[in-house]
């Protein structure tokens, strides 16, 4: 370090990756005063945030084209290189990446810096061991200090995109290029970060620390990243090895290959470097090039492009020859027409526009107006066009432009919607405006258009970041994807109370039981990944949930008809299986989902054995009646006749119309209705039910059974403990039975309560042969008139006018009707003394809705008993009647009376049946 101080003119070159910029930005600081030209505005602003962290924000300046931050106080400057301020003394001044003195469009800039710029105690020139002949004979005073790299840096081949290492830069030389990589990486790796040069510093800053803090593992950059910007990059990928300079597209330079490849490494770091194949640009690397690249030697530069520093301005025409003017120095050469010297010559063209040119100060103002950058790329015809139509107003009037058009101009970029290639183009339009915002004497308000022009590109930025990040970036494919690598640590997976699952705080899905279910916003392409993720990550969560079903109460579980309709079995809001066709109604097969399936074997079954520990302990529960029919129908000791029956029962699910079954029912004796008693049978004047079915439950697994044995879907249930439908919408005739309702006059009531309010017509008939009816209780369960009167005509009683006659005997003496035998009749008064026609309708039905009322509000209606017509055997009645034709010869019209059901005879077995379970 003591060379330094000894020294006013140092050069430190070097390969990249050897501390220069950060020696330079030491040496600065230790003076009472300095300047440092960079080559890029991004480079800039980056030293100048160190900078202020260490001397204060007040005391340090920034200096770029179209941003200045020049306080007060301020004494050390960081600049690009086109923006130093030459007249300005400084104890210190240092030009980084002298090497671009080679560059066509801005080579004479460094050039002139290199061979002028100096500072008051020293002078400090960075660059490439290149430039070691140039300097050793340009400026021979110079003390030339070799800085070797820190690091190794090595050559690791060709590898396709996604065989990358992580913390890899992609370096392409196009737009296009460079969105069609980033996206790759997005689909493969999730998502890159881009760095380019055209990038407003805000939004490359917000790119690079989206790198930096780990959120993607990947860059894509021009070459833009070989100037400097210091990046954890351990290896760097070159999509092609050939650019387009802006005159055509040429191979690079050995030199710029090494200036990006170096970027590969950090401090002591080492790095690699190779070439992106399975691209259509892809290029390779010869041996001998590898070798040189290893070993950091590059071909000397022999010159430097230059361009005149100090041009004439006594006319327009003078300008441009001064501009053009031939360098004398052997090692300098005429640097190409740039831009502003296109623009410049457009302008003389037009003698409208030189015209008012028409002093030196005014041509000096001319050359500053063609030297606005050409930020949108658009070139020098158009360049031209927009500087003509500022000119007018800064060469002629007050010489500023207008604020109105200014506040135009920049009203019209203030959109912040649209796509990465609309904002960039917006960016650009702002970078031109923020330039000329800069130049105080040209703007009427200078002040007020620096804020909106800043404030303007900050959230053109931010929307830029914005756009790039959702296009180029998908965090949950990148934290997947680490997560799938052999190599990776575990990682922190979550299941939140929602059933989200996070992976590193990124969602990849929702667990709902033991089904996976990828976003609904996630690509087609992502699918795959996602479900390959859940399958690694997801393993021990599965294992205990498995183990927590099978330890969980049967509460845990529901039966549901799901959106088809099919009876499905959820845990939770998770469907685990439903119930499918079996050899019987109470034998369902039970279809488990593929997510059950595809667990672990282990856990498989775990699942498995509890859910069908379930359904046997859900139907032992709510089918407890029907469970013991079934399995009374299927022992050997039970009389065949009884086994028939009870299989027609339980194939009905428990409820059956007596209409369809009566003959069977009457040829059974005394013992084998003795079978049914202990079944727990309801033989009721209408329906045989049993009574334990009615139950809210028990409907609901019988029409789960039902539409499992029938692959259909579950019939809609009815509110629980209803009695009373006043409307009811069935697909088929038996649904309002399978629900344990019976029509009635287009109404619907449940069967126990129908049993009911026959059992209190039969015991009205104690008051003689003509009776009333109270209608109370069945106004208590909702029933219209109209219903009522038709249940009381199905069971066989019929309105009558007539009046009841004065009764003096006992009732018990006189209440049998002509069709009923004595023993039926004891039978009716049996029940009538019995308080309810099965054990659950006392339950059903409150006491309070069913008394009777002492005082009818209308007239009294009288009934007589008719008897209850049976279903007719067709076979007996054809085979009698064609007996009696054949007797006599001759057609016989027989009128069929009708068969009397023992109605008070049912009314006895229920009697048994009561006192049977009292015992």
């Amino acid at each position: 370090m003591s060379s330094f101080s000894q020294s006013s003119l140092v050069a430190v070159l070097g390969p990249t990756n050897t501390g220069k910029t950060h020696l330079a930005i030491e040496r600065m600081c230790a003076h009472s005063s300095g300047m440092i030209g960079f080559p890029l505005r991004l480079l800039a602003r980056e030293v100048y945030d160190r900078v202020v962290v260490l001397k204060g924000a007040n005391r340090v300046a920034l200096v770029t084209g179209e941003e200045k931050i020049i306080p007060k106080d301020a004494q050390w400057f960081l600049c690009t290189a086109e923006a130093m301020p030459m007249d300005r003394d400084f104890a210190f001044v240092a030009i980084d990446e002298a090497q671009i003195g080679i560059d066509p469009e801005r080579g004479h800039i460094f050039t002139d810096r290199m061979l002028h710029a100096r500072g008051r105690d020293e002078t400090m020139i960075l660059g490439s061991e290149s430039l070691r002949p140039l300097i050793e004979d340009m400026l021979p005073d110079a003390e030339i200090i070799t800085r070797p790299r820190f690091s190794i840096l090595s050559y690791a081949g060709p590898r396709k995109l996604s065989r990358l290492p992580r913390r890899s830069a992609i370096v392409a030389f196009s737009l296009e290029d460079v969105y069609a990589i980033a996206e790759m990486l997005r689909r493969q790796h999730g998502g890159a970060a881009i760095v380019m040069g055209s990038l407003s510093p805000q939004t490359r800053n917000a790119q690079v620390k989206m790198y930096q803090d780990g959120e993607v593992d990947y860059l894509v950059a021009t070459d833009a990243i070989g100037m400097g910007l210091n990046l954890d990059v351990t290896h760097v990928a070159f999509a092609a090895l050939k650019k387009f300079d802006g005159r055509r597209r040429r191979q690079l330079t050995l030199a710029e290959i090494g200036q990006i490849a170096g970027r590969a490494g950090r401090h002591q770091e080492d790095g690699s470097f190779g070439v992106l194949t399975g691209l259509a640009t892809s290029d390779e690397l010869q041996a001998e090039d590898i070798e040189n690249l290893e070993s950091h030697r590059f071909p000397k530069l022999e010159w430097l492009y230059w361009r005149n520093a100090e041009p004439d301005f006594g006319s327009v025409d003078a300008l441009i020859r001064s501009l053009e003017e031939t360098p004398q120095g052997r090692r300098l050469r005429a640097a190409p027409e740039a831009v502003d010297l296109a623009v410049l010559k457009r302008l003389a063209q037009d003698s409208a526009l030189s015209g008012l040119a028409g002093s030196p100060d005014k041509v000096r103002l001319l050359w500053e107006a063609a030297c606005i950058p050409d930020f949108r790329k658009v070139g020098a015809d158009h360049q031209a066009r927009f500087v003509a139509s500022l000119w007018p107003h800064l060469a002629g009037g007050s010489g500023r432009i207008p604020h109105a058009r200014m506040a135009q101009e920049i009203s019209r970029l203030e959109n912040v919607q649209g796509d990465i290639a609309t904002l960039g183009a917006r960016i650009a339009a702002a970078r031109s405006w923020s330039y000329i915002a800069q130049k105080s004497h040209w703007v009427e308000q200078p002040e007020a258009m620096i804020d909106r022009t800043r404030a303007l590109e900050s959230r053109l930025s931010d929307a830029m970041h914005t756009q790039l990040t959702q296009r180029f970036v998908d965090k949950r494919t990148r934290v997947l994807m680490r997560g799938l690598l052999k190599d990776m640590l575990p990682q922190d997976v979550v299941v939140d109370d929602d059933g989200k699952v996070l992976v590193e705080g990124q969602e990849i899905g929702t667990l709902k039981g033991f089904q996976f279910l990828v976003p609904s916003d996630s690509r087609r392409e992502d699918r795959k990944m996602l479900l390959a993720a859940a399958e690694r990550y997801l393993g021990r969560i599965m294992t205990e949930n498995a183990d927590a079903l099978a330890k969980a109460p049967d509460s845990v579980l529901a039966l549901v008809a799901d959106a088809a309709g099919q009876p499905a079995i959820l845990w939770g809001d998770s469907r685990l299986a439903v119930l499918t066709k079996g050899k019987t109604l109470l034998q369902p097969e039970i279809k488990f989902e593929r997510s059950i399936k595809d667990m672990a074997a282990d856990d498989s079954q775990k699942v498995i054995n509890r859910v069908k520990a379930w359904v046997c302990a859900m139907k032992a529960k709510n089918l407890q009646g029907l469970m013991k029919i079934d399995a009374l129908a299927n022992e050997p000791e039970t009389p065949a006749a009884v086994r028939a029956l009870f299989a027609q029962i339980v194939d009905a699910g428990g409820i059956l119309s007596r209409r369809e079954i009566d003959q069977a029912i009457r040829a059974l004796d005394n013992d084998m209705r003795g079978h049914a008693r202990r079944a727990g049978l309801v033989f009721g004047a209408l329906d045989i039910f049993h009574h334990a079915l009615m139950k809210p439950g028990a409907v609901l697994w019988r029409t789960a059974l039902f539409a499992a044995f029938d692959a259909a879907p579950m019939i809609g249930q009815a509110p629980d403990n209803a009695v009373h439908l006043k409307q009811g919408t069935f697909a088929s005739a038996d649904h309002a039975s399978r629900l344990g309702f019976r029509e009635v006059a287009d109404e619907y009531v449940r069967v126990d309560m129908v049993e009911r309010l026959i059992k209190q017509a039969h015991e009205a008939r104690q008051q003689g042969a003509i009776f009333a009816i109270d209608p109370a209780l069945a106004t208590s369960l909702g029933l219209s008139k109209s219903c009522h009167a038709a249940l009381l005509e199905l069971a066989g009683f019929v309105k009558t006018n007539d009046k009841p006659a004065p009764v003096e005997k006992p009732v018990s003496e006189n209440n049998a009707s002509p069709e009923t035998s004595a023993d039926e009749t004891q039978a009716v008064a049996e029940e009538a003394a019995a308080p309810d026609t099965g054990p659950t309708a006392a339950a059903e039905a409150p006491a309070d809705t069913v008394s009777v009322s002492a005082e009818p509000a209308e007239a009294v209606q009288y009934w007589r008993w008719k008897g209850m017509a049976r279903k007719k055997n067709q076979g007996q009645f054809k085979s009698r009647e064609k007996h009696q034709k054949q007797a006599k010869g001759a057609p016989v019209k027989r009128k069929a009376e009708p068969v009397l059901a023992t109605a008070g005879g049912a009314f006895a077995e229920l009697a048994a049946l009561r006192d049977s379970m009292k015992k």
